[in-house]
């Protein structure tokens, strides 16, 4: 998947999150990427974060709530 698809998507869910009363947006984006995206992508997004990729303040925080699986599926 491309990178800036990724954070794309991502961007989409903070700005959905940002929104909702009552939850943290960052724990949210990640623990729905924790859930829904695959190994590949979750460490592919982990990259472009580390790699200082332009993109919302929550999508950087909600990497902290990002897990990687101990196996690659």
């Amino acid at each position: 998947m491309a990178s800036d698809k990724l954070i794309r998507m991502a961007t989409q869910m903070a700005d959905f999150f940002r929104n909702q009363p009552g939850i943290d947006p960052a724990e949210a984006v990640g623990g729905h990427i924790n859930q829904f995206w695959s190994y590949a992508m979750r460490r592919d997004f982990l990259a472009l974060i580390h790699a200082d990729a332009d993109a919302d303040p929550i999508v950087r925080t909600a990497a902290g709530f990002v897990r990687l699986p101990q196996q690659a599926d």
